[in-house]
């Protein structure tokens, strides 16, 4: 039986990675935070990418988070702590921004 497009159009829609990381983040509610690499490697999984595809990710990931937290979209953390998206450093984590 022939492959047809009418089968291709039923594949759920490939996610954008801001997209990944907001799922991402609401999975984890309010008040906890993601690695970016969960980001990183939950996009390379679902685009079919091999165990270490998810590497090439991270900058992106981070772009996108920066990219994100200028919009106020995301929170970028350092220790536990906001920091500034234009000028952090060194390990971080991804968040929601709270709902007060």
């Amino acid at each position: 039986m022939e492959k047809t497009e009418q089968s291709d159009s039923r594949k759920p829609a490939k996610r954008t990675l801001e997209q990944m990381i907001t799922d991402l983040c609401n999975a984890q509610g309010p008040g906890k935070t993601i690695c970016p690499t969960d980001a990183a490697k939950a996009f390379a999984a679902e685009r079919g990418e091999d165990d270490l595809g998810w590497r090439k990710w991270l900058q992106q990931v981070r772009s996108t988070a920066v990219g994100m937290s200028r919009k106020g979209d995301l929170v970028i953390y350092r220790k536990g702590k906001p920091v500034d998206p234009d000028t952090f450093r060194g390990v971080y984590r991804l968040g929601l921004p709270r709902q007060d």
